[in-house]
Protein backbone atom coordinates (compact mmCIF):
# COMPACT_ATOMS: atom_id res chain seq x y z
CA UNK A 1 0.00 0.00 0.00
CA UNK A 2 1.11 3.53 -0.69
CA UNK A 3 1.80 5.71 2.28
CA UNK A 4 -1.18 8.00 1.65
CA UNK A 5 -1.25 9.46 5.17
CA UNK A 6 2.12 11.16 4.71
CA UNK A 7 3.10 14.27 2.82
CA UNK A 8 5.95 14.02 0.34
CA UNK A 9 8.98 15.87 1.66
CA UNK A 10 12.74 15.86 1.39
CA UNK A 11 14.13 13.16 3.68
CA UNK A 12 17.68 13.75 4.88
CA UNK A 13 17.85 10.78 7.28
CA UNK A 14 16.10 7.55 8.25
CA UNK A 15 15.34 6.00 11.63
CA UNK A 16 15.97 2.23 11.93
CA UNK A 17 13.12 0.72 13.98
CA UNK A 18 13.50 -3.00 13.20
CA UNK A 19 14.85 -3.80 16.69
CA UNK A 20 12.44 -1.64 18.72
CA UNK A 21 10.22 -4.53 19.80
CA UNK A 22 13.12 -6.65 21.12
CA UNK A 23 13.88 -6.76 24.85
CA UNK A 24 17.47 -8.09 24.83
CA UNK A 25 18.87 -5.63 22.32
CA UNK A 26 22.29 -5.37 23.99
CA UNK A 27 22.75 -9.15 23.96
CA UNK A 28 21.90 -9.36 20.26
CA UNK A 29 24.19 -6.40 19.62
CA UNK A 30 27.12 -8.13 21.32
CA UNK A 31 26.46 -11.34 19.37
CA UNK A 32 26.47 -9.41 16.09
CA UNK A 33 29.60 -7.52 17.15
CA UNK A 34 31.47 -10.74 18.02
CA UNK A 35 30.33 -12.36 14.76
CA UNK A 36 31.46 -9.32 12.77
CA UNK A 37 34.87 -9.29 14.50
CA UNK A 38 35.31 -12.99 13.70
CA UNK A 39 34.36 -12.31 10.07
CA UNK A 40 36.97 -9.55 9.82
CA UNK A 41 39.59 -11.69 11.57
CA UNK A 42 39.00 -14.84 9.50
CA UNK A 43 38.87 -13.13 6.13
CA UNK A 44 41.83 -10.88 6.95
CA UNK A 45 43.91 -13.93 7.91
CA UNK A 46 43.06 -15.61 4.59
CA UNK A 47 43.94 -12.46 2.66
CA UNK A 48 47.25 -11.96 4.50
CA UNK A 49 48.34 -15.59 4.16
CA UNK A 50 47.59 -15.77 0.44
CA UNK A 51 48.99 -12.34 -0.41
CA UNK A 52 52.27 -12.85 1.49
CA UNK A 53 53.00 -16.41 0.31
CA UNK A 54 54.14 -16.50 -3.32
CA UNK A 55 53.45 -20.23 -3.52
CA UNK A 56 49.74 -19.44 -3.10
CA UNK A 57 49.59 -16.95 -5.97
CA UNK A 58 47.48 -19.36 -7.99
CA UNK A 59 44.00 -19.03 -9.58
CA UNK A 60 42.15 -20.93 -6.84
CA UNK A 61 43.67 -18.82 -4.07
CA UNK A 62 43.06 -15.61 -6.03
CA UNK A 63 39.40 -16.61 -6.12
CA UNK A 64 39.45 -17.24 -2.37
CA UNK A 65 40.93 -13.73 -1.89
CA UNK A 66 38.15 -12.28 -4.03
CA UNK A 67 35.56 -14.08 -1.91
CA UNK A 68 37.17 -12.74 1.28
CA UNK A 69 37.00 -9.16 -0.01
CA UNK A 70 33.35 -9.66 -0.96
CA UNK A 71 32.54 -11.12 2.47
CA UNK A 72 34.14 -8.18 4.29
CA UNK A 73 32.19 -5.68 2.19
CA UNK A 74 28.94 -7.65 2.36
CA UNK A 75 29.00 -8.05 6.16
CA UNK A 76 30.32 -4.56 6.93
CA UNK A 77 27.46 -2.72 5.23
CA UNK A 78 24.83 -4.36 7.42
CA UNK A 79 26.78 -5.15 10.62
CA UNK A 80 27.93 -1.60 11.28
CA UNK A 81 24.34 -0.34 11.10
CA UNK A 82 23.00 -3.05 13.43
CA UNK A 83 25.85 -2.59 15.93
CA UNK A 84 25.28 1.17 15.91
CA UNK A 85 21.55 0.74 16.57
CA UNK A 86 21.82 -1.99 19.21
CA UNK A 87 24.92 -0.98 21.19
CA UNK A 88 25.46 2.71 20.56
CA UNK A 89 21.69 3.33 20.35
CA UNK A 90 22.21 5.51 17.27
CA UNK A 91 19.15 4.75 15.18
CA UNK A 92 19.45 7.61 12.72
CA UNK A 93 21.16 7.01 9.37
CA UNK A 94 21.61 9.82 6.85
CA UNK A 95 19.91 9.45 3.49
CA UNK A 96 23.11 9.20 1.46
CA UNK A 97 24.71 6.87 3.98
CA UNK A 98 21.66 4.60 3.79
CA UNK A 99 21.57 4.59 0.01
CA UNK A 100 25.33 3.89 -0.24
CA UNK A 101 25.04 1.01 2.24
CA UNK A 102 22.16 -0.36 0.19
CA UNK A 103 24.35 -0.23 -2.92
CA UNK A 104 27.34 -2.00 -1.35
CA UNK A 105 25.16 -4.57 0.45
CA UNK A 106 23.51 -5.71 -2.78
CA UNK A 107 26.79 -5.39 -4.67
CA UNK A 108 28.28 -7.84 -2.15
CA UNK A 109 25.35 -10.19 -2.67
CA UNK A 110 25.76 -10.03 -6.46
CA UNK A 111 29.54 -10.46 -6.49
CA UNK A 112 29.34 -13.36 -4.00
CA UNK A 113 27.10 -15.25 -6.42
CA UNK A 114 29.57 -14.56 -9.23
CA UNK A 115 32.55 -15.55 -7.04
CA UNK A 116 30.97 -18.90 -6.17
CA UNK A 117 30.25 -19.50 -9.86
CA UNK A 118 33.86 -18.78 -10.85
CA UNK A 119 35.12 -21.13 -8.13
CA UNK A 120 32.84 -23.92 -9.36
CA UNK A 121 34.06 -23.45 -12.95
CA UNK A 122 37.67 -23.46 -11.74
CA UNK A 123 37.21 -26.81 -9.98
CA UNK A 124 35.36 -28.25 -13.00
CA UNK A 125 38.25 -27.41 -15.34
CA UNK A 126 40.80 -28.70 -12.81
CA UNK A 127 39.18 -32.13 -12.69
CA UNK A 128 37.87 -32.51 -16.24
CA UNK A 129 40.97 -31.06 -17.98
CA UNK A 130 43.83 -31.55 -15.49
CA UNK A 131 46.59 -31.52 -18.14
CA UNK A 132 45.34 -28.30 -19.73
CA UNK A 133 44.25 -26.59 -16.50
CA UNK A 134 47.35 -24.40 -16.07
CA UNK A 135 47.20 -23.24 -19.68
CA UNK A 136 43.47 -22.47 -19.55
CA UNK A 137 43.16 -21.02 -16.04
CA UNK A 138 45.94 -18.49 -15.59
CA UNK A 139 46.34 -15.74 -13.01
CA UNK A 140 45.78 -13.02 -15.60
CA UNK A 141 42.56 -14.62 -16.86
CA UNK A 142 41.36 -15.13 -13.30
CA UNK A 143 41.91 -11.45 -12.52
CA UNK A 144 40.15 -10.53 -15.76
CA UNK A 145 37.03 -12.57 -14.93
CA UNK A 146 36.95 -11.19 -11.39
CA UNK A 147 37.22 -7.66 -12.80
CA UNK A 148 34.36 -8.35 -15.23
CA UNK A 149 32.11 -9.63 -12.41
CA UNK A 150 32.75 -6.48 -10.38
CA UNK A 151 32.09 -4.21 -13.37
CA UNK A 152 28.85 -6.10 -14.06
CA UNK A 153 27.90 -5.72 -10.39
CA UNK A 154 28.53 -1.97 -10.43
CA UNK A 155 26.45 -1.60 -13.60
CA UNK A 156 23.48 -3.67 -12.39
CA UNK A 157 23.42 -2.21 -8.89
CA UNK A 158 23.94 1.30 -10.24
CA UNK A 159 20.67 0.93 -12.12
CA UNK A 160 18.91 -0.53 -9.06
CA UNK A 161 20.09 2.30 -6.81
CA UNK A 162 18.99 4.88 -9.38
CA UNK A 163 15.46 3.49 -8.97
CA UNK A 164 15.70 3.82 -5.17
CA UNK A 165 17.04 7.35 -5.45
CA UNK A 166 14.31 8.46 -7.87
CA UNK A 167 11.27 7.60 -5.71
CA UNK A 168 9.79 10.23 -3.35
CA UNK A 169 10.09 9.61 0.39
CA UNK A 170 7.50 10.76 2.88
CA UNK A 171 8.40 8.99 6.13
CA UNK A 172 11.84 8.79 7.73
CA UNK A 173 11.18 5.34 9.23
CA UNK A 174 12.74 2.03 8.16
CA UNK A 175 11.07 -0.94 9.83
CA UNK A 176 13.90 -3.30 8.95
CA UNK A 177 17.25 -3.81 10.71
CA UNK A 178 19.49 -2.10 8.14
CA UNK A 179 19.32 -0.30 4.81
CA UNK A 180 18.55 -2.39 1.75
CA UNK A 181 16.37 -2.14 -1.34
CA UNK A 182 13.20 -3.53 0.28
CA UNK A 183 13.44 -1.30 3.37
CA UNK A 184 13.96 1.88 1.35
CA UNK A 185 11.19 1.15 -1.15
CA UNK A 186 8.73 0.45 1.68
CA UNK A 187 9.64 3.82 3.23
CA UNK A 188 8.79 5.62 -0.01
CA UNK A 189 5.49 7.32 -0.92
CA UNK A 190 4.73 4.76 -3.62
CA UNK A 191 2.97 1.45 -4.00
CA UNK A 192 5.93 -0.88 -3.35
CA UNK A 193 4.63 -3.91 -5.26
CA UNK A 194 5.60 -2.77 -8.80
CA UNK A 195 9.07 -1.86 -7.56
CA UNK A 196 9.69 -5.40 -6.32
CA UNK A 197 9.45 -6.79 -9.85
CA UNK A 198 13.05 -5.70 -10.51
CA UNK A 199 14.69 -7.48 -7.51
CA UNK A 200 12.53 -10.56 -8.12
CA UNK A 201 13.83 -10.76 -11.68
CA UNK A 202 17.39 -10.25 -10.50
CA UNK A 203 17.02 -12.96 -7.84
CA UNK A 204 15.66 -15.46 -10.37
CA UNK A 205 18.98 -15.40 -12.19
CA UNK A 206 21.11 -16.78 -9.32
CA UNK A 207 18.38 -18.97 -7.82
CA UNK A 208 17.09 -20.53 -11.04
CA UNK A 209 20.19 -20.14 -13.20
CA UNK A 210 23.52 -20.06 -11.43
CA UNK A 211 22.62 -22.20 -8.42
CA UNK A 212 21.41 -25.17 -10.55
CA UNK A 213 24.43 -24.66 -12.83
CA UNK A 214 26.83 -24.83 -9.87
CA UNK A 215 25.07 -27.94 -8.54
CA UNK A 216 25.41 -29.54 -11.98
CA UNK A 217 29.13 -28.77 -12.06
CA UNK A 218 29.60 -30.49 -8.70
CA UNK A 219 27.52 -33.45 -9.89
CA UNK A 220 29.90 -33.77 -12.85
CA UNK A 221 32.83 -33.43 -10.46
CA UNK A 222 31.46 -36.17 -8.19
CA UNK A 223 31.21 -38.49 -11.18
CA UNK A 224 34.69 -37.60 -12.46
CA UNK A 225 36.37 -37.99 -9.06
CA UNK A 226 35.65 -41.72 -9.10
CA UNK A 227 38.08 -42.12 -12.01
CA UNK A 228 41.01 -40.56 -10.15
CA UNK A 229 43.65 -42.32 -8.06
CA UNK A 230 43.11 -42.62 -4.32
CA UNK A 231 45.40 -39.71 -3.35
CA UNK A 232 44.07 -37.38 -6.06
CA UNK A 233 40.52 -38.43 -5.25
CA UNK A 234 40.92 -37.59 -1.57
CA UNK A 235 42.42 -34.18 -2.35
CA UNK A 236 39.67 -33.29 -4.84
CA UNK A 237 36.92 -34.48 -2.50
CA UNK A 238 38.26 -32.25 0.27
CA UNK A 239 38.48 -29.26 -2.07
CA UNK A 240 35.01 -29.79 -3.55
CA UNK A 241 33.48 -30.40 -0.12
CA UNK A 242 34.88 -27.06 1.05
CA UNK A 243 33.26 -25.31 -1.91
CA UNK A 244 29.94 -27.09 -1.31
CA UNK A 245 29.84 -26.03 2.36
CA UNK A 246 30.46 -22.41 1.31
CA UNK A 247 27.84 -22.67 -1.45
CA UNK A 248 25.11 -24.10 0.79
CA UNK A 249 25.78 -21.60 3.60
CA UNK A 250 25.09 -18.80 1.13
CA UNK A 251 22.08 -20.24 -0.67
CA UNK A 252 20.33 -22.09 2.21
CA UNK A 253 18.72 -19.00 3.86
CA UNK A 254 17.58 -17.74 0.44
CA UNK A 255 16.08 -21.12 -0.41
CA UNK A 256 14.28 -21.34 2.94
CA UNK A 257 12.80 -17.87 2.50
CA UNK A 258 11.79 -18.61 -1.09
CA UNK A 259 10.22 -21.99 -0.26
CA UNK A 260 8.26 -20.60 2.70
CA UNK A 261 6.92 -17.80 0.49
CA UNK A 262 5.93 -20.22 -2.28
CA UNK A 263 4.00 -22.55 0.03
CA UNK A 264 2.08 -19.63 1.50
CA UNK A 265 3.76 -19.28 4.88
CA UNK A 266 3.42 -15.67 6.01
CA UNK A 267 6.46 -14.49 7.96
CA UNK A 268 6.14 -11.64 10.42
CA UNK A 269 8.64 -8.79 10.50
CA UNK A 270 10.77 -10.39 13.23
CA UNK A 271 11.08 -13.67 11.32
CA UNK A 272 11.96 -11.87 8.10
CA UNK A 273 14.60 -9.81 9.89
CA UNK A 274 16.04 -12.97 11.49
CA UNK A 275 16.42 -14.67 8.08
CA UNK A 276 18.04 -11.55 6.64
CA UNK A 277 20.54 -11.34 9.53
CA UNK A 278 21.46 -15.04 9.20
CA UNK A 279 21.82 -14.73 5.41
CA UNK A 280 24.06 -11.67 5.83
CA UNK A 281 26.38 -12.87 8.61
CA UNK A 282 26.59 -16.68 8.51
CA UNK A 283 28.17 -17.13 5.03
CA UNK A 284 30.98 -14.56 5.61
CA UNK A 285 31.68 -16.29 8.95
CA UNK A 286 31.72 -19.82 7.54
CA UNK A 287 33.74 -19.10 4.37
CA UNK A 288 37.13 -18.24 5.95
CA UNK A 289 36.68 -20.96 8.57
CA UNK A 290 36.14 -23.57 5.88
CA UNK A 291 39.13 -22.49 3.80
CA UNK A 292 41.42 -22.18 6.83
CA UNK A 293 40.59 -25.65 8.13
CA UNK A 294 40.05 -27.62 4.92
CA UNK A 295 42.66 -26.18 2.54
CA UNK A 296 45.98 -27.93 3.14
CA UNK A 297 48.26 -25.08 2.02
CA UNK A 298 46.47 -22.43 4.11
CA UNK A 299 46.28 -24.78 7.10
CA UNK A 300 50.01 -25.51 6.84
CA UNK A 301 50.85 -21.83 6.55
CA UNK A 302 48.72 -21.07 9.62
CA UNK A 303 50.53 -23.78 11.58
CA UNK A 304 53.89 -22.32 10.55
CA UNK A 305 52.85 -18.86 11.74
CA UNK A 306 51.22 -19.74 15.04
CA UNK A 307 53.66 -22.49 16.00
CA UNK A 308 56.54 -20.25 14.91
CA UNK A 309 57.98 -23.02 12.83
CA UNK A 310 61.20 -21.85 11.25
CA UNK A 311 61.38 -22.68 7.56
CA UNK A 312 64.94 -23.41 6.47
CA UNK A 313 65.75 -23.18 2.75
CA UNK A 314 66.95 -26.40 1.08
CA UNK A 315 70.43 -25.07 0.29
CA UNK A 316 70.95 -24.13 3.95
CA UNK A 317 69.80 -27.59 5.01
CA UNK A 318 72.39 -29.16 2.70
CA UNK A 319 75.11 -26.85 4.03
CA UNK A 320 74.19 -27.73 7.63
CA UNK A 321 74.37 -31.45 6.88
CA UNK A 322 77.75 -31.06 5.15
CA UNK A 323 79.21 -29.10 8.06
CA UNK A 324 77.92 -31.57 10.65
CA UNK A 325 79.50 -34.46 8.77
Amino acid sequence: MANENYTVSNIDSFIITGFDHLQNQKLLGFLILITYMLILLGNSINLCIIMTDRHLHKPMYILICNLAVVDIMFSSTCSTTMISVLLAEIKTVSYYSCISRTFFYHLGDFTEVMALTLMAIDRLIAIKLPLRYHSIVTNSRTFLFIFVTWIAGFAVLGFVISVVDSVPYCQPVIRYVFCDYASMIRAACVNPEPYFFLPVMLSLWPMCGQFPFILCTYAVLAYSVNKLSNSSRKQMINTCLSHLIVLLSFYAPKLVSSILTRIGVVLNLTERNAIVIVASLVPPLINPTVYCTRTKEIRKRLADIFLRKKIVPNHLKSLSIALSS
